[in-house]
């Protein structure tokens, strides 16, 4: 396997991981874990607001599956609102000074950006 088919698996293997990390946190959304309620408590975002952030990442979560199922264009459209979100969650957490667990947006983030290259390049 030359080095860029092994950036390609790379890319997948990226999106596919986001795909998981971001349905997860869709599912601990709607049903308002505490992590998640402590979080948005603590970034000033009041729980009222969590459907709707749900539905917002959720959304992604199905355009990257549905570029994965033969729609590149709409994975890449996905990724790129999913990329929107996460660099807003990120710049909320640095507004807010919540730094102790900012690495949960930038990977998500990092994550997304992966995905974009995925998708961008098929």
């Amino acid at each position: 396997m030359g080095l860029s088919a092994a950036f390609d698996v790379g890319l997948l293997v990226a999106t596919i991981v986001c795909i998981v990390a971001n349905a997860v946190e869709v599912i601990a959304k709607l049903l308002r874990a505490r992590f998640v309620q402590q979080n948005c408590a603590a970034v000033g975002i009041d729980r009222k607001w969590l459907p709707h952030l749900a539905a917002v990442e959720g959304a992604g979560v199905v355009g990257l599956i549905v570029g994965l199922a033969g729609a590149p264009p709409i994975g890449l459209l996905a990724s790129l609102g999913l990329i929107g979100f996460f660099v807003v969650a990120t710049a909320v957490h640095v507004q807010m000074r919540v730094l102790h667990n900012i690495a949960f947006p930038v990977l998500f983030l990092a994550l997304a950006v992966a995905s974009a290259f995925h998708f961008g390049g098929s």
